[in-house]
């Protein structure tokens, strides 16, 4: 009679509860911090892709899956089609390709909020590097079983 260990690490898996969020947070961080200081959209996305690789380490693939609730493929897909996008405001204004659009927004209790094409296409790269990376990681766990 053969019996089924779980090889799951609780330390691990615990540890995991704790920093997962943390390190999804430090991600938005790098990419919101990345047009004028060290990081952006790669470094973020890298971050919170290793992330998301971390929950399947120390949980199993489908918690890792059901973290991201969506096919990596679909935020390559999305990331692209909004790196894409971001070069088009320049275009619609009249200046050169892919020149930078900054626009304020006011907003009653905040103040302004401002946004511009660099961080949509950061965003885009996010999106795009945490598709790209979890869909080689999942493809191998994938393959695995």
């Amino acid at each position: 009679m053969s019996r089924q260990f779980n090889m799951r690490s609780l330390i691990l898996s615990t540890g995991t509860t704790i920093i997962l969020p943390l390190l999804l947070l430090f991600s938005l961080f790098l990419l919101l911090r990345g047009h004028n200081e060290p990081g952006g959209g790669f470094i973020g996305g890298l971050v919170a892709a290793a992330a998301i690789a971390l929950k399947l380490f120390a949980d199993d693939y489908p918690s890792a899956k059901a973290l991201l609730r969506v096919h990596p493929l679909q935020l390559v897909g999305i990331g692209l089609a909004l790196a894409a996008l971001s070069s088009l405001p320049s275009l619609l204004v009249g200046d050169n390709f892919f020149t930078a659009q900054w626009w304020t927004l006011p907003l009653p209790i905040f103040g302004e909020l401002k946004l511009s094409t660099p961080l949509i296409f950061d965003i885009g790269v996010f999106l795009g590097v945490i598709g790209t990376v979890l869909t080689v990681i999942f493809t191998l766990v994938e393959a695995e079983h």
